[in-house]
């Protein structure tokens, strides 16, 4: 099959719902001819469920970015589904929660935002070691974020959260380099998704887009994102990395 990511293989994680990034990612990442691996957590069977609307079936392995054994034992069952021997070429982290307190910036207490952090940030390294193993020279690690530049409404300590998170970035970037493997972020406008349900006030920050998104935001609509995500899986940027790629409409930029 023809493609960009003809030949490879990703491991996708965060696929809940057709209206995540996530899954507009593995599919899209299908069409351009790769091999998905999904994980899920928690609801496994509605994980599978949409796993099937895909356009080809892709195996779904379980997998709790906080259990220590789940993440030690993650790469031999990737292994299982790529054969001995075979590289694993991607893998996109789409992983991100924090308790109600997390979004209180004021009174959120440090256990609150301690599982934010762990969750949200510490993941994708903890993720991206676990799967060492089987990623050589020319691998790709695409995470999501979102603009942690500035101060929110609502969004509150997850906003560090994404802050610590795009650090992480940096640091792993830095650190596998030198084995010839990349590592981004892209940094997308809001999405009304099953994980903006649980934002209080999401639809204020939301707002923000319809007003300042000189080219449009969709909120409906992830698969610019997803295909943001695709192309940094690609090969199409080699020496890119350490980078955050804003899919937004534009926001990011714009002054008062």
């Amino acid at each position: 099959m023809s493609g960009i990511l003809a030949g490879k293989r990703i491991l996708v994680t965060g696929v809940l719902t057709e209206a995540s990034i996530a899954f507009q990612a593995a599919k899209v990442a299908q069409n351009e001819g790769a091999e998905v691996i999904l994980t899920g957590f928690g609801r496994l069977s509605l994980v599978e469920r949409i796993a099937k609307r895909l356009p080809k079936p892709a195996p779904v392995i379980e997998l709790d970015v906080t259990n220590q054994e789940h993440l030690d034992g993650l790469a031999d069952k990737v292994r299982e589904h790529l054969g001995e021997g075979v590289a694993l070429d991607g893998i996109v982290h789409s992983i991100a929660f924090g308790p109600q307190g997390a979004f209180n910036f004021l009174e959120g207490t440090w256990e609150d935002v301690s599982t934010a952090v762990q969750v949200s940030a510490y993941s994708y390294k903890s993720l991206t070691m676990a799967l060492l193993p089987l990623m050589g020279e020319g691998a790709s690690i695409v995470g999501l974020t979102f603009d942690a530049q500035v101060a929110w409404p609502k969004y509150d300590w997850m906003g560090v959260a994404k802050a610590a998170l795009e650090g992480t970035n940096r640091y792993l970037a830095r650190d596998l380099g030198p084995k010839g493997i990349r590592c981004n972020l892209v940094s997308a406008g809001p999405i009304k998704s099953m994980a903006a349900k649980s934002i209080p006030g999401f639809e204020e920050l939301a707002d923000v887009w319809n007003h300042r998104a000189p080219i449009g935001w969709d909120l409906t609509d992830p698969e610019p994102a997803g295909r943001g995500v695709v192309g940094l899986l690609s090969d199409f940027f080699p020496r890119t990395t350490g980078e955050i790629v804003h899919v937004d409409g534009g926001v990011h930029m714009m002054g008062a």
